[in-house]
């Protein structure tokens, strides 16, 4: 079924410009409202956001939207992503609203939804709303004796990173550690921090001055070259660069070097295995992750599952089939046993004590494996369909005959900007620019 609204990680697109208007939020609230607030007695949902100036005209509309059906919303100001869904469940309440664009500049937003399990929604239920969305919703405002009320919880920040501080094993502490923290100036400015400053660390912050127009801007874990910097000018043990809600985490050794989720993945995982803590005879991945995770995992007798790119995919087969880690290779991970969502915080927290316990320095512990040469690259378009194309589909055929069986290769539409997004790697590093060069120019013609 086409989605209207609905990408791979809710509703986004640039602010004030459809679907990321006060109207459609405004839908939305009222059809998430039915969706969930359906039966007899109160009902509650929390909404969080990120810095963007766009968050307060978004948070407006859908309060009114789910107030308009008889929901009672609690706003909890800027908190990170997996802090909403932590408060969801919290809270006891039937429905969870994200404001923020994730890692997008300050020109765009979105709206992400869980439920009262804390888990994103599943597309059937996604589809549901959209129907709902696209309705005549006059008939089902609520009367007005019924309508809900808005107020704000003070103190989420608190209870969020008290939450986080719970999955860092009790017997340790960050005393001695110099860690610079880059919060991209987003939801976790005030929240990482702080939490790191608790737990014993020195702190050296970057990214922690919003404006409303800096999020992710030359900062955070898409542009992980300020944090890597930073390491360096301060004498660091480590780097933590989380993205503007805080829901994927880069970590950088005390040289500098990049640390990215799937040598995140390797380490933890491995960490998990010796202490009898990882479920499922292995992690969930998705068929971004390098070729070299699948085969260090193989050496320990632990398997790597591949998804579809999106952490909701993660988190699915993660439940489906029993595994208590998985993630991406962008830096969504996700601790099944700690959160229902990919936590920034808490991936670096679980980095951090693997470093406490072995006594290691992160340039040692952060690159568990040989990474196979993997090249990705992104190809703009402005509408049709690309990837149909005739000539597109010749070149994808011999593409992969080229890289044959000991190489992969992945093409496809992104679920949150208009790119075309092409990977490949193989132990070949010329093959695989080729490779790679060759697609592009196809794909560039055929998107002209």
């Amino acid at each position: 079924m086409t989605r209207k609204y609905f990408g791979t990680d809710g509703i986004r697109g640039p602010a004030n410009t459809d679907p990321m208007t006060a109207t459609v939020a405004m839908k939305v609230g009222m059809a998430a409202g039915l969706q969930f607030g359906g039966a007899a007695g109160i009902h509650r949902v929390v909404i969080g956001k990120d810095t963007r100036r766009s968050c307060y005209m978004l948070e407006n509309a859908l309060a009114a939207g789910f107030v308009s059906v008889g929901m009672d919303v609690v706003l909890l100001g800027p908190i990170p992503t997996p802090g909403v869904a932590t408060l969801t469940r919290s809270l006891r309440a039937d429905l969870g609203v994200m404001i923020s664009a994730s890692h997008n500049p300050y020109q765009d937003n979105g709206i992400k939804l869980f439920g009262p399990d804390g888990y994103k929604l599943t597309d059937d239920t996604e589809h549901a709303i959209e129907a709902r969305m696209d309705s005549d919703l006059s008939d089902s405002l609520a009367p007005s004796g019924r309508l809900g009320r808005v107020s704000r919880l003070e103190g989420a920040i608190g209870r969020y990173s008290e939450f986080c501080k719970s999955a860092f094993p009790k017997n340790m502490r960050l005393n001695g550690l110099r860690i610079v923290i880059d919060a991209a100036n987003g939801a976790a400015y005030r929240v990482a921090p702080e939490a790191l400053w608790e737990l014993g660390a020195e702190v050296f912050p970057i990214g922690v001055e919003p404006d409303g127009y800096n999020i992710n801007k030359d900062c955070g874990s898409t542009v992980p070259q300020v944090m890597q910097r930073a390491v360096r000018e301060y004498r660091a043990d480590l780097g933590i660069a989380l993205d503007g809600d805080a829901d994927r985490v880069m970590i950088s050794d005390e040289k500098g070097e990049l640390v990215d989720g799937d040598q995140i993945m390797a380490l933890v995982s491995g960490w998990l295995h010796r202490r009898g803590e990882l479920h499922g005879g292995g992690i969930v991945g998705t068929v971004m992750s390098n070729l070299g995770l699948e085969r260090h995992l193989g050496g320990q007798g632990l398997t790597l599952e591949r998804t579809q790119v999106g952490d909701r995919y993660v988190v699915a087969c993660m439940r489906e089939k029993g595994f208590n880690m998985g993630g991406e290779q962008s830096g969504h991970i996700i601790f099944a046993d700690h959160s229902t969502t990919g936590d920034g915080l808490i991936a670096g927290l679980q980095v951090l004590a693997c470093l406490v316990e072995q006594g290691k320095p992160m340039s040692e512990l952060g690159h568990q494996f040989h990474r196979v040469p993997q090249i990705l690259k992104n190809v703009r378009f402005g509408g049709g369909a690309p990837l149909e194309s005739e000539s597109v589909k010749s070149a994808l055929k011999d593409a992969q005959e080229k890289l044959g069986d000991g190489g992969r290769l992945v093409v496809r539409k992104s679920g949150t900007e208009p790119l075309i997004r092409i990977m490949a790697e193989h132990d070949d590093s010329k093959l695989v620019s080729a490779v790679v060069d060759e697609l592009e120019a196809t794909i560039r013609r055929a998107a002209a």
